[in-house]
């Protein structure tokens, strides 16, 4: 999961990242004013945002109220040390999908995320799901028709990423955003060679990655009525 914390506190900032990281396997990319939060939510991909209302630039109501307007419906947790009724339903009004107060514990930031992230993509799948692949969002575990696949730490990054949009192509850009955003040991050519890997591993598994052209890749069952063919 890889998610937006748009906040101008730099050690709350630092340490939600590590935290979220270690015990989550949540990516977090970081903007530190709203002006900046904007551009990036109107030009990448995320799969929730994190949002601080007192900001500097835009304040966190300019930020939703913008991301709304362009029919963006990535997830929003708004962080707030304001309790007054009339904030939180105007905020809802304005967008929000939840509230955390300050201060809090990041148990609970981990269970409303998590909690809004399975909400937008469906009710129906309390665990992230392909066929019989399944990927436990607690644990952060693969198993496939109920049997543990154990992978690599950036093999397991890169299917995660693909599973989160089971169905749909995903760039090698967007993995690479995933796996681990500003390291340059990782690069396009390198995720192809992890889905090369991950290919190998999943064969006779019931699930496939294969490549759309133009489009990147994409995770999706293998249907048993339809010819055998190379994933390409």
């Amino acid at each position: 999961m890889r998610i937006l914390l748009v906040e101008d506190e730099p050690d709350l900032t630092h340490w939600l990242s590590r935290t979220l990281a270690r015990h989550a396997g949540i990516m977090v990319e970081w903007a530190n004013d709203g002006v900046l939060a904007d551009r990036r939510l109107a030009t990448e991909e995320f799969d929730a945002v994190v949002l601080d209302l007192g900001l500097p630039g835009l304040d966190g109501h300019g930020v939703l109220t913008r991301l709304r307007a362009r029919d963006d419906r990535t997830p929003v947790l708004v962080l707030t040390a304001r309790d007054s009724l009339a904030e939180r339903v105007g905020t809802l009004h304005e967008g929000a999908d939840d509230f955390l107060h300050k201060p809090f514990m990041v148990e609970e930031l981990e269970a409303r995320l998590l909690a809004l992230v399975r909400r937008a993509r469906g009710n129906d799948h309390p665990r992230l799901a392909c066929g019989p692949l399944q990927l436990d969002t607690g644990s952060r575990r693969f198993s496939v028709a109920g049997e543990p696949l154990a992978l690599p730490p950036r093999e397991h990054a890169v299917l995660r990423a693909l599973i989160q949009r089971s169905g749909e192509p995903v760039t090698k850009q967007q993995i690479l955003d995933r796996v681990l955003p500003g390291d340059t040991d990782v690069n396009l050519e390198a995720v192809e060679v992890h889905v090369h890997r991950l290919r190998k591993k999943l064969a006779g598994s019931g699930v496939q990655i294969t490549t759309v052209r133009g489009m990147g890749y994409c995770l999706e069952p293998v249907n048993p009525t339809d010819p055998a063919s190379p994933p390409e």
